[in-house]
Formats: C-alpha cells, sequence, structure tokens
C-alpha cells in the first residue's frame, strides 16, 4: 500500500528532528536539568506530566506546584512542535465509515460473528508492478493472504493482520493462491473451532483452522477440501468463492462455484451447496447443484425467519429478456429463497446493484449478508480506495452498510454509501486499547506486534511507518463523569528517536488533552505515561497525532 505523505527531504526530516531534540531539551533546562540529563539515570523517574518508561507501572502520585508548572512549560514547548503541523491526508474523510480500511486493501469480504464482535476475511489485493516498477493491473495471481479485521461497534476497526494461507511459505503449501475467504466456528467436543474456507484461484477450495478467530491457522488435510474429482464438480469452471453456514442444529452447509460455460448465459448451472461432515473438514454427502439463474460467482448465504437465502453475482451477459424475467442486471447481487439449506431454490428479488453506479469504477460484485447485535448489514467491495489514491487497477476494499429486512425476508435494493453505519457502543478508554483499533488514519501502517504474529501474519499488531503528521481517529470514546489524570501506550523504540505523541477530542484542531513525549529508546513494547493537561469528561472523538519517526505503537490507556 502505498502512503499519502507530504513531500519531505532529508533536510526537511533532519531540521525537524533537531528542532524536536532542541525542545525537549529546553523542556530539561527549564527546571534546571541540563540536555544531557534529560533522561532519568537508572532509579529515577519523569515527574508527572513528563515521560515515564516502566515494567507497565504508573506514578501515581499528585503534581504539586512547582511539578504543575513545569508540566505547563513542557506542554508549551510541546505546542510548537505541531502549531504548523500539516496533518498527512487519509484516503476516506473524517466523517466516513466507509471502506473499513485505507492501510491495506481487501476485497471478497466474508463477516463472522462471534461473541460480542464480526469478523471480517478478505482477499488481500496488494498492488502489482511492471518491469518499468510502475502500478500494473491486479491479476489476483499473487494473492496468497487473507486480511483480517474485527469491530465491535461498526466504526472502529481493529486490525488483525494478513492470515499467510497459501504458498510455499503459508498454512496450504498445496496452494498458490487464496481468495475469497468464508469464516465459521463451531464447537467441537467441548471446544471452540474456527474454520476459514478459501478458493485456490479457480482450481479448489482449501480450509484452514485455528483456535481463534485471528488464528494462527494450520492445515489440517494437507490438501484441498473441494477439487473437480469430487462428485458433480468436474463440469463447474471455477471452484471458489465459497459461503459457509452453520444452521441451528448444528449441521453445517457449503457453497461455492461459478462460471459461464458457453451456450449457458441463462443457466450456467455451475453453483454447488454440500453437507459439511461433523468435524467441518470433510464433506457428509455430495454436492447438489443449484439453479441460479445468469449465475456468475460469489455464493452468500443467509438465514432469516426460518427460511434460507442464498444469494449471488449475475454474470455479464443478463439480456433484456433477462431483465424482464428477474429484474436484475449485469454484476448485480440477486437472492434467491428456500425452506432447506440445500435448496431447491427460487429467486425472490435484487438486493445490490453493482457498486459502480454508485461510487464508479465498475468491477465484480461479492459480497456477504450477516446479522449482528440486532441489525443486518451488508458487506461488499468497491474500488472506492484506489480511486482516491489516483490508481484505476482493478485493486478493492470492503465496505458495510445497514438495511432492514421484511418479516417475509424481504430486502430490496440495499443504498450503498461512504457514509456507513451507526456506532452500536462506545469505547472504553479505561481498559487496554489496541493502537491498531480506529476509524480513521493518515499515513501509517500496521505490522505483526510479536513473534507469533510475525510467524503467521496474523494476531496482534502495532501502528508502525510513524511519521510527523500521521495520526489516527477513535470514533465515540466514553470517559465518563470523572475525568482521567493521565494516559499510556505501550512503544517500541529501538533506536531511541525523539518523538511526542499529541492528544486531541472531537476534532484534528480540537481541545489538547496533552502530550506522550518519547525520549528513551526501547527494543521491546515498553509502557510510556504522562499527565494530561486539560480534564475531559463524556462521549468524545480521540486523535492520536504523531511527531516523529522510527517508533511503533501497540496499545494505549487512560487513568484516573
Amino acid at each position: 500500500m502505498q502512503k499519502r505523505k507530504r513531500t519531505e527531504n532529508l533536510i526537511k526530516r533532519g531540521a525537524a528532528a533537531l528542532n524536536l531534540f532542541l525542545l525537549i531539551g529546553l523542556c530539561a533546562c527549564a527546571t534546571g536539568i541540563s540536555p544531557s540529563q534529560a533522561e532519568p539515570s537508572p532509579g529515577e523517574t519523569f515527574p508527572p506530566g513528563g515521560a515515564e518508561e516502566s515494567a507497565r507501572e504508573t506514578d501515581q502520585s499528585t503534581p504539586n506546584t512547582e511539578e504543575t508548572e513545569e508540566m505547563e512549560t513542557k506542554n508549551n514547548n510541546y505546542d510548537a512542535l505541531f502549531e504548523d503541523l500539516t496533518l498527512t491526508e487519509s484516503y476516506k474523510k473524517i466523517h466516513q465509515a466507509n471502506p473499513l480500511m485505507t492501510q491495506r486493501f481487501g476485497a471478497d469480504p466474508y463477516a463472522m460473528v462471534y461473541g460480542d464482535r464480526v469478523y471480517f476475511y478478505m482477499t488481500a489485493d496488494a498492488f502489482e508492478y511492471d518491469a518499468e516498477g510502475n502500478i500494473a493491473e491486479n491479476t489476483y495471481s499473487k494473492i496468497h493472504n487473507i486480511n483480517v479485521i474485527s469491530t465491535s461497534d461498526m466504526v472502529n476497526f481493529t486490525d488483525h493482520g494478513s492470515i499467510n494461507a497459501a504458498s510455499s511459505t503459508g498454512a496450504a503449501v498445496w496452494a498458490r493462491n487464496s481468495w475469497a475467504p468464508a469464516a465459521a466456528w463451531k464447537e467441537i467436543d467441548g471446544k471452540t473451532r474456527f474454520f476459514l474456507y478459501f478458493a485456490d484461484a479457480g482450481g479448489g477450495i482449501g480450509v484452514l483452522t485455528a483456535d481463534s478467530p485471528t488464528g494462527p491457522f494450520t492445515d489440517p488435510l494437507g490438501k484441498a477440501l473441494i477439487t473437480r474429482q469430487t462428485p458433480n464438480c468436474s463440469d463447474v469452471l471455477w471452484l471458489f468463492d465459497p459461503a459457509v453456514l452453520v444452521d441451528d442444529d448444528g449441521k453445517a452447509y457449503l457453497y461455492f462455484g461459478g462460471g459461464v460455460p458457453e451456450g449457458k448465459t441463462a443457466n450456467p448451472g455451475t453453483a454447488r451447496v454440500v453437507e459439511l461432515g461433523e468435524d467441518m473438514i470433510s464433506l457428509a454427502g455430495e454436492p447438489v447443484t443449484i439453479d441460479a439463474p445468469y449465475l456468475f460467482e460469489d455464493s452468500g448465504i443467509h438465514k432469516a425467519g426460518g427460511k434460507y437465502y442464498y444469494t449471488y453475482c449475475t454474470n455479464w451477459q443478463v439480456d433484456e429478456a433477462g431483465t424482464e424475467k428477474y429484474g436484475f442486471h449485469n454484476g448485480e447481487i440477486a437472492c434467491m429463497e428456500s425452506d432447506s439449506p440445500m435448496g431447491p431454490f427460487t429467486l425472490k428479488e435484487t438486493i445490490l446493484e453493482n457498486p459502480g453506479r454508485y461510487f464508479g469504477l465498475y468491477g465484480n460484485n461479492h459480497h456477504c449478508v450477516f446479522s449482528f447485535r440486532g441489525g443486518w448489514y451488508i458487506t461488499y467491495h468497491t474500488r472506492v480506495l484506489e480511486k482516491a489514491m489516483g490508481v484505476e487497477h482493478g485493486y478493492r476494499c470492503t465496505h458495510v452498510d445497514a438495511f432492514d429486512i421484511q418479516e417475509d425476508g424481504t430486502i430490496g435494493k440495499i443504498r450503498q454509501t461512504l457514509s456507513g453505519r451507526a456506532q452500536l457502543s462506545y469505547v472504553d478508554p479505561y481498559e487496554d486499547n489496541r493502537a491498531v483499533n480506529m476509524a480513521v488514519m493518515g499515513g501509517i501502517e500496521c505490522v505483526p506486534a510479536d513473534a507469533e504474529s510475525e510467524k503467521y501474519g496474523s494476531g496482534n499488531m502495532a501502528l508502525d511507518g510513524i511519521e510527523t503528521g500521521d495520526f489516527v481517529l477513535i470514533k465515540g470514546v466514553d470517559f465518563g463523569e470523572a475525568s482521567p489524570a493521565r494516559w499510556s501506550a505501550d512503544i517500541k523504540n529501538p533506536d531511541g528517536t525523539k518523538g511526542v505523541i499529541q492528544l486531541r477530542i472531537d476534532r484534528p484542531d480540537g481541545q489538547i488533552l496533552g502530550y506522550l513525549p518519547l525520549e528513551k529508546a526501547a527494543a521491546d513494547f515498553t509502557t510510556v505515561t504522562a499527565g494530561l493537561t486539560q480534564s475531559v469528561t463524556g462521549v468524545h472523538d480521540l486523535y492520536l497525532i504523531f511527531y516523529g519517526d522510527g517508533y511503533e505503537m501497540e496499545t494505549w490507556k487512560f487513568e484516573r
């Protein structure tokens, strides 16, 4: 992913670093300490309002008048650092909730609800380049990762990294690609297990398993679950785009397939459904054909009011006769209904037009319908992110929009938006919050935060790629009726880079709550704590604005 940065040459960066060093020195001199003594010697700590680095401990002492004056002097100097700062431009506007993330692409989204969170698994589109180093058309041929994010409030999303699913270095070494994932969980022998189905391009469907929705995922079979040797699958042109349903009775079903055989535009006959075994990694029967008119790809399944709804993307050869008979057009999401998860299904309606009609840049239409915390949602991909980057080569990003479902299961055409959805709950600032949980960001990257995540690609992530002016926005933070007195962050700063994190609320130029100066080298994530300069209560949007570079941030937390 390219980063949208201001143009900065080395001279400017050097000047900024020198400016920061001098200001930190001035802060120290304000209390009669020489710049060379700005960092505490062994056994000493910074007073409240400065930085304290420890093994995740916090100084609970109350600042005296002298310390308060010192804190004001320091923060006045930090104000100067940020006074003329231009924020890194985000690829989406502050008020927009779509796309869900801009630090990476994410296509073919699939939603899995587990506990009080919903997890999104996405094809990990990534830039391809030609011989001259220019961004080339997305061929999908190099994709072997699956991106995963999650949310509890439908506005702030936690980045869990990229599952290394396929290729010689991935979980499924037999597969070259990992496209269009689908995920489910099930309790087996008293233990909750997670299952991630994916397509090896159009040649077969594999399955990975894990004890956590974010991995690490492993391959239990060492081969594909669905191949052209699977009964009734030899004539399926594209063995891909799985969807999975675990029914109320514990039985599970896998939906897949696609492609338009020559001369079969109106009735391709390439969609399939099969019951899975109790272990979720075997088949309990033979796949059955789903008679989906003008099918192209993108199987989906949801259950509502005791009925089963199979959804899919129509092909690009829908003629006038097809539109007149079924009401849909090219590349739209059609919905079929049945009394049984195995069908037969009857066409009911069109629920999602091609996103190109709303946002420009047409392309394949891929979706997933799901219910979360009493509401209904659809996740789908668009080309909004690449458009914002000035690229038009088929790289996709994930959206979610809400809709109402009628008693008879009717959905109607869902409105596609950039504004997205309402926030369902507020963020608790007094618990450990992942720094990679955010609504909007500018400039940053997300990287593995520990050895396991580094090995498998997914798990705990941290903010990285930080440069002056970068920021993250966390929406709807509830500080409660009593103001916090301090806040802390877990920072890795291997080179001892001088940096400062500014806290603001509600707007990029909103009230400043305080600063977190980074003044000491830390090879591992270490807690850095600072006092606040302003009190805050109630619900606010929270901005973390960064100065300096070369450091990572894993978590943050406020304390009273």
